[in-house]
Formats: C-alpha cells, structure tokens, sequence
C-alpha cells in the first residue's frame, strides 16, 4: 500500500485547474524553498506526455527534460507538439511559469509488439542489481548538509537505503516510490515514477559537500528498455566531477524483478560564497 503524506498538508504534488499546474509544497526541492526539486517537473512532464499519446498502448522509451532554469513553486502551463509515427511518437513538450520558459521536455514514445525472445539472450545487466530489495532495507537516504521541513526529497518521495551510504561521498544505491499521488486525481504511472526517481542520481552519489558546492543538474535524460513494475525504483549511481565548473551523474535504474534503464543528469558545479562574505 502507498504511504500517504500528513493529512494536515497536501494530498499531492501538483493539483490541476482551469488548465494551469499548481505545485504544493510537496515540489519544492533542496537548493532554494522558492524552487521545486528536478524529479517533481521531470515526473510531470511524463505525464504531459503520455497525455498526447496518439492511442492506448503507447509508453514512454526515452524521456529528456532541460531544466532552463529553476522551476518555481509557482502556477505552471504546458504546451505540446506531437509528431506521430507507425511505431513511434515524438512529443516536445514547454513548461512555463507566466510566460518564461523553465524547462522542456522531449519524450519518446513507442508502440512495441510483444514477441517471443530466445532464452539464451546475452544477460547485459541482468546480473547487476542492488544488494537489497525494498522490502530487506530501513535506513532513510540522508545527505549532510541538505534542509529538513516539507519538500520533494522528505516528504513526496520515500527512501529506502540499498547500498554503500549516501551520507558519505561516492557511489550508492536506494530504492524510491513516490508517498502521495503525483497529480491530484490521476494515476501516477511506471514512466512516472521512473522520472521522479531517476533525478535523485546526483544526490544519491555526492562527491562534493553540500556546505561548500551547489550540484545542481542541469537536465536528465531517462532511457526505459521496459515499464518498471510495482511502486518501487531502484538506482544504483556515481558522479564525477571536473574543476572546469561541470559533471556528470550516471545511474542504473531498476525494478525489483532486474534492471530497466538508465539515467544520465550534467551537473553544473558552483562554489558556495563563504559564510559572512559580502
């Protein structure tokens, strides 16, 4: 069953009206209370997506979404383009706040037959997996330096920590599920979910301390093989960073069943101004 947030806060991400998103504090993210967390529009814009299907049985492959500039906590609108194919679909999808662009997202979306595959199909990353499945982990993903209180990473999103520990730097792994609906009254679906999670790959794998660097990403691009199954999505990340200002944040995403794709944000790194400084 999905855990739900307090009933004394809001019951979802974002609520729909007249046309416009509306974000509740459940969006807002770690770098600036006025901003929401990259998962929240990367998770809705899958859902804008898989909106403009051209039919039923249409999902998403391949999900890319540039963060223009920090998303606010503020009434949003979309518009759509559709160019439909046979076998795919490509939907560019603008989000704005009044009328600035924040981000943009291009899915990819295709009809896939079932078919019948050989049984001795090389396993790629079938052996690779987290050490522990959701139901065998306990311990919360906590990041030192990164603000308590109501938001996106605390409160929308549950956490459940699988491997290495992210409270210290380097590669790690966790499993995610959204605790509330992302989308007042709709159905949060696999590629959803994914989207939500897969933005959390940069956190996951810190390399540098919070107190002193912003790491913020700058775009994540989301590739599905196949729809994740149940609530749970795991990510298995590292980041590596360069002194020229930039980096990058790779992550394996799965299911409990096996792997399911993969995620890739570029990071732009900045040094915090020292405390007390003009």
């Amino acid at each position: 069953m999905i855990p739900t947030a307090s009933s004394s806060g809001p019951s979802a991400v974002y609520e729909r009206e007249a046309g416009t998103w509306l974000p509740t504090e459940l969006s807002r993210g770690p770098w600036d209370p006025r901003a929401q967390h990259g998962g929240a529009p990367s998770a809705l814009l899958a859902h804008v997506a898989e909106g403009a299907a051209p039919a039923p049985g249409w999902r998403v492959a391949r999900m890319s979404v540039e963060l223009v500039k920090p998303v606010p906590v503020a009434p949003l609108r979309t518009h759509c383009n559709l160019q439909p194919g046979r076998s795919t679909a490509r939907v560019t999808i603008d989000m704005l706040a009044g009328d600035v662009l924040v981000a943009r997202g291009h899915a990819l979306l295709v009809r896939g037959d079932p078919l019948t595959l050989p049984r001795d199909l090389p396993g790629g990353w079938s052996p690779v997996r987290l050490d522990r499945l959701p139901a065998e982990c306990s311990d919360k993903v906590r990041i030192p330096g990164l603000p308590d209180g109501t938001s996106f990473h605390r409160t929308a999103m549950e956490t459940r920590v699988a491997q290495g520990d992210p409270s210290r730097p380097g590669p790690s792994g966790a499993w995610f599920r959204l605790a509330v609906p992302l989308v007042q009254g709709a159905p949060t679906s696999p590629a959803m979910r994914a989207a939500a999670a897969a933005d959390f790959g940069n956190g996951l794998s810190w390399v540098l301390p919070v107190n002193r660097y912003l790491f913020s990403n700058a775009d994540l691009s989301l590739h599905l093989y196949r729809e994740p199954v149940g609530e749970w999505i795991g990510l298995l990340s590292e980041t590596q960073v360069d002194g020229g200002g930039t980096g990058i944040a790779t992550s394996r995403l799965f299911d409990e069943s096996g792997a399911i794709g993969i995620a890739v944000q570029t990071l732009v790194l900045r040094e915090r101004a020292p405390a007390g400084a003009a």
